[in-house]
């Protein structure tokens, strides 16, 4: 087996952790003091609980929003106002990521860990930029300039980490290279499948193109959890889904936010995955490729269109032409 084959396989490592545990548990007895860190979207469910836990081993957060004062309302409440700094972004506008990296660059020498958690989730259809539909522009385009727009600071490091997260939405659609925006008619659910399999191919091309730099890239599902990013959904529809009872109960094996960071925050911190990169994870360990056969199939593992190294580059190389931006050109 290839030493590249053998950094890259997608299988268990046995962590020691699972779907239960904590972002509090997976840091602990990890120092992070003198590292620098962004989170977006760090101010609402499990992206709070990651810059909660990232903070409290002592790095440097930075969380850029799109609602800045209410950010640091939140942040504040939290008890995090003296540790993160936190900046103006949004992600569905290009000109504006590019500003908050060029502010962050002049700050900053280097950053060690940057986690795209930000997202929209099955929202009305909505057109941003030149036309561009909204969940792949925000959930995808606006994470990819971010990274390349960073990426003076991330080689700094020596041994950054990027952590992309998807989902299981994943499995609803590949990657639609006929008609990315929905031109043709637009399905909510299918528009977040793409968007969530562009995040997961956009860590193995990321890390492909990063590791000679020390840039070790991650795709994470951070498994089911209520937070904000069902606002565009009715209850009805999560009922029907299956998700909560008609009393508004959700469901048993549905993840609290402070589990739903836990693998965010051990794919950026475990120093068991150095030297690994490229894959997809879930419940806090390296996912096993998904079993067609098994009943769980729509909700564990990833499929093999979410990984696969020619779609990555074809992203990759997508993204670089509608948004003008390419690190590595």
């Amino acid at each position: 087996m290839s030493e590249e084959l053998a950094e890259t396989l997608q299988h268990p490592i046995g962590s020691g952790f699972g779907h239960g545990s904590t972002a509090r548990e997976v840091i602990d007895g990890i120092d992070l003091s003198g590292k620098s860190a962004i989170v977006t979207g760090g101010y609402s469910g499990l992206g709070l609980e990651t810059v909660r836990a990232l903070a409290s081993a002592g790095a440097a957060v930075t969380v850029p929003a799109r609602r800045l004062e209410h950010a640091k309302e939140v942040l504040a409440a939290a008890g995090l106002a003296d540790s993160v700094t936190v900046e103006e972004m949004d992600l569905a506008d290009q000109a504006s990521v590019k500003a908050f990296a060029l502010r962050y660059l002049a700050g900053h020498g280097s950053l060690d860990i940057l986690i795209n958690n930000a997202a929209i989730m099955a929202s009305p259809e909505q057109r941003v930029g030149p036309g561009w539909e909204a969940q792949f522009a925000t959930n995808h385009l606006g994470h990819y300039t971010l990274v390349n727009a960073l990426w003076p600071a991330l080689a700094a490091s020596g041994d950054a980490r990027v952590i992309s997260l998807s989902s299981t939405g994943h499995k609803l659609s590949p990657i639609r290279f006929d008609d990315v925006n929905f031109d043709g008619g637009y399905d909510k659910w299918r528009a977040y499948g793409q968007a969530k399999t562009a995040n997961a191919l956009f860590a193995v091309e990321l890390d492909r193109l990063g590791k000679d730099s020390g840039v070790r890239a991650f795709a994470v599902h951070p498994g089911g959890i209520m937070t904000e990013l069902q606002r565009h959904l009715p209850k009805e529809e999560m009922v029907a889904a299956g998700w909560m009872d008609a009393e508004g109960n959700v469901r048993e094996g549905f993840k609290t936010p402070e589990q739903g960071a836990a693998t965010s925050v051990w794919a950026a911190t475990l120093q068991a995955l150095s030297g690994k990169g490229g894959v997809y994870c879930e419940d806090c360990d390296i996912a096993n490729p998904t079993d067609k056969e098994s009943p769980l199939a729509r909700y564990q593992g990833v499929d093999a269109h979410a990984i696969d190294k020619a779609d990555a580059t074809r992203l990759w190389d997508l993204s670089a032409k509608l948004t003008g931006i390419n690190a590595f050109a």
